[in-house]
């Protein structure tokens, strides 16, 4: 398997001259999720530092879609448009830098740092993201975010029209295969090992779907560099198909080491491990929350903003019951 992307992300903005002893929150991760919870504990007047790694796992898109008011701007963008604003809130600093080491204190939480670095935090929020694992078949991975990608509501739209490869990762993607149809004619390759199952079948045949059990062994297009475009997956077998587009739904990782450092409770999700919180995003551990990709079985950015909303509201609420 190939590690295609990294659970963080980044820019480096000024920090307030200010440096408390511990802030109120410490969330480790700057996108759609880090960024929508500490605006709220900004707005509560908290103490806020935001660790950032600067790795997006959204940073091979060309642009993101479907973002309420956003729809069409590149992840940059939409974080940069975030960050001014919520920067000019004097309580809030952030930092560029990888979060290594994870632990609870008697104050709260101690965080350090790739350069040695460590920071106190009454609350923290893990908002890491995860990491893509792709198959390791050649054309795959320099294509990835572009005409090789895994949510059509999120670049579809924009290959509309043309033939659809599903690419088999786990027993979600006949799901994947059956929602297909309505963005182009679409055959499921199921790498031999993901056989639709008696539900899923007659979906698939009601909706058209291609059934193709020899497996992909590359991606085919011309060149293999950013941007380049799919024309077809050639088969174990030699033959080629021609595609405009192919779907993965790779396996995904979490930060293992902080959630194991922190003791936190995960349980199975379609693609992988995902942190276990209730509905105030808070995790097994009392002052510790999680949102986005690392705490959601569905991954999209609306919905990693929103429980980066509700995050955020938990560890204010947490902070006003608990000192």
């Amino acid at each position: 398997m190939t590690h295609a992307t990294h659970p963080q992300n980044s820019h480096t903005f000024n920090i307030q001259t200010r440096t408390p002893d511990i802030y109120d929150c410490l969330i480790i991760g700057g996108s759609f999720a880090g960024l929508s919870a500490a605006l709220q504990l900004a707005r509560g007047q908290r103490q806020v530092l935001i660790l950032d790694a600067g790795e997006t796992r959204n940073r091979f898109a060309e642009a993101s879609h479907g973002f309420f008011t956003l729809d069409g701007v590149s992840p940059a963008e939409v974080r940069q448009r975030a960050l001014e604003p919520l920067l000019a809130y004097p309580t809030v600093s952030l930092r560029q830098t990888r979060v290594t080491a994870a632990r609870k204190s008697e104050e709260g939480f101690v965080l350090q740092s790739d350069d040695g670095q460590e920071v106190k935090g009454r609350t923290l929020i893990l908002a890491t993201g995860v990491a893509d694992q792709l198959p390791d078949i050649p054309g795959l991975k320099e294509r990835w975010g572009k005409t090789v990608i895994h949510c059509p509501y999120c670049h579809g739209y924009e290959l509309r029209g043309q033939p659809i490869a599903v690419l088999a990762g786990s027993a979600h993607s006949a799901m994947q295969a059956a929602m297909l149809p309505d963005w182009g004619p679409t055959t499921y390759f199921t790498q031999g090992d993901f056989e639709p199952d008696d539900d899923l079948l007659p979906v698939l045949t009601r909706r058209g779907v291609t059934i193709e059990r020899i497996p992909i062994v590359a991606i085919e297009g011309e060149g293999g560099g950013e941007g380049d475009a799919v024309s077809a997956v050639r088969l174990a077998d030699g033959r080629r198909i021609a595609v405009g587009a192919v779907y993965v739904a790779p396996q995904t990782q979490i930060a293992q080491s902080l959630v194991e450092q922190l003791g936190l409770a995960t349980e199975e999700a379609p693609t992988g491990q995902m942190i276990s919180a209730d509905a105030m995003r808070q995790t097994s551990v009392p002052g510790v929350f999680a949102a986005g990709d690392s705490a959601m079985p569905m991954h999209n950015a609306t919905l990693a903003s929103a429980s980066g909303v509700m995050a955020g509201v938990g560890a204010h609420r947490y902070l006003i019951f608990n000192g």
